[in-house]
């Protein structure tokens, strides 16, 4: 049974809608505590405008200051030319570029349609041309568009193919405001895998409707071993009213834990690291485990 490997998106995805700036250092030794996990890679930041996206105004900062462990990869968002080229001079090992299924979605995220992000992503991959960095790209609103509705699957696989031909490395299918559901996942999943065997997928869900890792057993089900998560569930699409966190890296790793998959990842340090959360960010956070702990926890009978 092949190990899972685990994406951490919290100090990227997570942080970049939190209302209060977290501190660059205080950031750093987020990164560093989730590295010591044996997480497979963690997306550690965003080469964005600090206009667009003030909370991570401190990405070459943080990457620079962060501890590199050769087992652990570090992966940025990058939504441009000169987001990459600030990438690639802080030596990252992949950059993620993100693009929507649906024109609507697109426009209102990036402000741009899907022909117009796969443009914009091809000037990109010229420009890694040479640099050893792998490319991934994210492809949002997979599973539904909070403003269209369906996303036909054949959408999709036309998306993937065009990724694909322009050369991008990996691909991630993101059910952006959790629409997804178990059938729908497990199917696209096994048809991905069975028109292009040689890329790797990964699956990227929120927890809106409470069934993130319900349809994340679906894609493992299907074939998929990649996974995106968020420390603590945290983060949320800002352009979809309602939306709440990513799947929960804890209760995700938990899960297949307790199904006997291996994820590589040292629960209790994850669960540690996950506890400082709410001093971090000032608030609650929806994990589950974290609060309850672990299936294996035992409590003492009461008296009688």
């Amino acid at each position: 049974m092949a190990r899972l490997q685990i994406n951490e998106v919290a100090p990227r995805d997570g942080l970049q809608i939190e209302a209060a700036f977290v501190p660059t250092a205080d950031k750093i030794r987020l990164i560093d505590a989730l590295s010591a996990t044996g997480l497979a890679r963690i997306e550690a930041t965003s080469f964005t405008s600090p206009k667009a996206i003030p909370q991570l105004k401190d990405a070459e900062e943080v990457v620079r200051g962060i501890l590199r462990r050769e087992a652990v990869g570090i992966t940025v968002l990058v939504p441009n030319l000169r987001g990459c080229e600030r990438a690639l001079s802080c030596q990252v090992d992949e950059i993620n570029l993100v693009m929507s299924s649906s024109d609507s979605h697109g426009l209102a995220n990036l402000r741009m349609t899907p022909t117009e992000s796969l443009e914009r992503f091809r000037t990109i991959l010229e420009s890694t041309a040479g640099s050893g960095v792998f490319v991934n790209a994210s492809l949002s609103t997979a599973f539904g568009c909070p403003f269209e509705g369906e996303v036909p699957p054949a959408r999709v696989y036309e998306l993937v193919g065009k990724l694909i031909a322009i050369g991008v490395d990996g691909i991630t299918l993101c059910d952006t405001t959790g629409m997804a559901n178990p059938a729908q996942v497990e199917k696209l999943c096994k048809d991905v895998l069975a028109r292009w065997p040689g890329t790797p997928f990964t699956l990227h869900f929120h927890n809106t409707r409470g069934m993130g890792l319900a349809n994340a057993l679906a894609a493992w089900q299907a074939g998929i071993t990649r996974f995106d998560a968020s420390l603590g569930g945290l983060g949320g699409c800002p352009y979809a009213p309602g939306a709440t966190g990513n799947v929960c890296t804890e209760d995700l790793v938990h899960m297949f834990e307790q199904m006997g998959v291996d994820t590589g990842v040292d629960l209790d340090a994850l669960l540690a690291v996950s506890a400082t959360l709410p001093t971090l960010v000032g608030h609650d956070t929806p994990g589950q485990v974290v609060k309850a702990g672990k299936a294996d926890r035992r409590y003492p009978m009461p008296r009688f």
